[in-house]
């Protein structure tokens, strides 16, 4: 999408952090924006600031859990704002601590918006975008964490790792449907998301002493990271110029590169020699396997 210029965009978790850094990012480029979120006190402020533009901007209070509300806060929009043609599935949560002192609520909650709210988010508007034929473009939010991993942070890798692995996914399929896919795994940024507690749903609670306090020790380890972290804005800057290019990985961390590279390279020593013929064999499999899904 080279031209963003009175297009659409609908951003979840777009009230804070790298979400509302994207509105912002938008309206300067001159995009009507759709912002949700579960927070209505930043929704209202959020708006706010981004009043006075020449564009129309519209805030919505969204769980991205629910799946009815999507439906019906993604109808809202289309009933304002006309045809979406960007959908931002940014909305995340973190819980942090080692994997034996984490819950079932911690992991049912952290999935659930994680993952969960990425999946609603694109069986909610691929359909909308591929009917109105003129073309779009989906952002995802992962981490560096769905590409590196680290003690205390497992719940959260697997639900970035799920991320960038069903937008890789994603991109395969909607090759040739005009419609890009980008997956953003950024590093420490300076936003609220070791704050997540704040927006835990009572039904995700957690009463287990011990789990509660390896989190909060986690975290303020973390915190000390993302005092070092990038301002939202940067990211949201590399966002618009992967949707204007369709790159597909986004990565605003470079320094973070030779440890990619590191796990890659473990990787690729895990394998043994391939065997010739069966690897023809794999390789017609595959052809013929999507040929039939064309």
């Amino acid at each position: 999408m080279e031209q963003l210029v009175g297009k659409t965009a609908f951003i979840t978790g777009g009230a804070n952090g790298i979400g509302f850094a994207l509105a912002r990012a938008f309206v300067n480029e001159g995009m009507h924006v759709a912002i949700v979120d579960v927070d209505a006190a930043a929704l209202v402020e959020a708006q706010q600031i981004l009043a006075g533009s020449n564009v129309k901007v519209v805030a919505l209070q969204l769980d991205v859990t629910d799946r009815d509300q999507f439906a019906a806060v993604a109808d809202e929009v289309e009933a304002k704002l006309g045809p979406v043609h960007v959908v931002c599935n940014n909305a995340g949560v973190y819980r942090g601590g080692s994997m034996e002192n984490v819950t079932y609520a911690d992991w049912d909650w952290v999935m659930g918006v994680n993952v969960g709210g990425v999946i609603n988010g694109l069986q909610t508007w691929l359909q909308k975008i591929k009917s109105h034929g003129q073309g779009g473009h989906i952002v995802n939010t992962a981490s560096m964490a769905g590409v590196l991993t680290s003690a205390g942070l497992g719940v959260y890798n697997a639900s970035k790792f799920a991320v960038v692995g069903l937008s890789e996914a994603l991109r395969a399929d909607l090759e040739g449907h005009d419609i890009g896919v980008s997956v953003l795994c950024p590093g420490m940024v300076r936003t609220k998301i070791l704050e997540s507690e704040r927006n835990r749903p009572a039904q995700f609670a957690v009463s287990d002493a011990q789990a509660v306090a390896a989190a909060q020790a986690h975290s303020e380890i973390m915190n000390e990271a993302m005092n070092a972290g990038i301002d939202a804005d940067e990211v949201a800057a590399m966002v618009v110029e992967g949707i204007k290019t369709n790159r597909f990985y986004l990565f605003p961390h470079a320094e973070m590169k030779e440890a990619a590279a590191e796990r890659m390279t473990s990787l690729l020593g895990a394998f043994g020699e391939p065997d010739p013929d069966r690897l023809a064999a794999q390789q017609a499999h595959m052809a013929a396997l999507l040929r039939s899904t064309d």
